[in-house]
């Protein structure tokens, strides 16, 4: 209940009138549920530019975190080259290190790019994902060398050893990074504030932050119905993976 409780909280409120918002104590549960509160919120702003962004910039983030984690992973987990621990340490470093302590020279550095009035900006800062390369790591790590060695006598490139063997074996550790990267850049809303100074670059946490702005402080529940529309994706694409995420942590022995 104290997870859930806010959630509920939020639908409730969402679903009620002016007043009802306003009243003491509060009410859980509204009179006759008010729909037109969506409508509201959806006019409010460009919300249809809103999710066209978020949808771009999070699908697009995804992609290239894959393009760039996968063979990284591989190549920490089964070969051997010199510096290699010191490169994983660096992996790990930047794991730790928070966006908001590197904002300032990425966005000058973008800037001198000539790319701050586009979405790259908020793209580009990242295309390599620190946790997914260590998670996938470890994922590599536990399967047999004997796999990957008879691949190499029936003359299989490594593009194919990664292709056919090594990434079919690994759904559930990419499902999870998929999904906690969704997650983490669907709701990403310190970054985009900074990267963008006009709508049709904001994604949905900025245009929804907005809304208490356009329709003032105590119009909650204009407020929590941009907020419900914000978290159902979230929802729903977690329902779809939510049992690759126990797979791939109990696989990996991750605790």
């Amino acid at each position: 209940m104290i997870f859930i409780f806010p959630f509920l909280w939020m639908i409730s409120t969402s679903l009620q009138t002016f007043r009802e918002t306003m009243t003491f104590p509060p009410t859980m549960i509204p009179a006759w549920p008010q729909w037109v509160n969506y409508a509201d919120a959806m006019k409010a702003g460009p919300f249809l530019t809103y999710a066209k962004n978020s949808v771009i910039i999070t699908l697009s983030i995804i992609v290239l975190q894959m393009v760039v984690m996968i063979p990284a992973a591989y190549a920490f987990a089964k070969y051997k080259f010199a510096g290699k621990t010191l490169f994983f340490g660096l992996v790990l470093l930047a794991f730790m290190i928070p966006n908001q302590i590197t904002f300032i020279p990425v966005y000058l550095m973008l800037a001198d790019w000539g790319i701050s009035k586009t979405l790259l900006p908020q793209i580009i800062p990242f295309m390599s994902n620190a946790f997914g390369i260590f998670l996938l790591r470890q994922y590599f790590m536990q399967i047999p060398e004997e796999i990957i060695e008879a691949g190499r006598l029936d003359n299989a490139s490594e593009l194919k050893i990664l292709w056919h063997i090594m990434l079919p074996m690994s759904k559930a550790a990419l499902a999870t990074i998929a999904l906690f990267s969704f997650v983490s850049h669907w709701n990403d809303y310190f970054w985009p504030l900074i990267m963008t100074d006009s709508a049709s670059l904001r994604p949905l946490t900025v245009g929804i932050a907005m809304l208490r702005e356009t329709e003032g402080i105590s119009n909650w529940h204009i407020i929590m119905a941009g907020n419900v529309i914000l978290v159902v994706p979230i929802l729903i694409v977690y329902l779809f993976c939510s049992k690759q995420i126990v797979k791939a942590f109990v696989y990996s022995g991750i605790k």
